[in-house]
């Protein structure tokens, strides 16, 4: 599903113009862009959270050259969702295989 999806989806389901919720779609994306940046986590109850993990420092191999390489400690975002999430999609989704 992409945004032009979930947009479609949602201003059929409130009876709105694809223009307003594209925009405040955007908007949404923006803030927890915004937060994240700042330092910031978001917490949506029911639905999970927006969350910034550190990765630890570790060594590279650069392949074309046979090298190592120091890659340094960074920050990166990540999405936690929330359990009563997690159990529908465990529930409702079949296992591929």
């Amino acid at each position: 599903m992409t945004k032009a999806d979930i947009v479609a989806n949602i201003a059929t389901k409130l009876g709105m113009e694809k223009t307003d919720v594209q925009s405040t779609v955007e908007s949404f994306m923006e803030e927890v862009k915004a937060s994240l940046e700042g330092g910031e986590n978001v917490y949506l109850r029911g639905f999970g959270s927006f969350i910034i993990k550190t990765r630890a420092e570790k060594t590279g191999r650069n392949i074309s050259k046979n090298t190592t390489i120091k890659i340094p400690a960074h920050n990166i975002p990540a999405f936690k969702p929330a359990k009563v999430f997690m159990e529908g999609v465990k529930t409702q989704v079949e296992v591929e295989q």
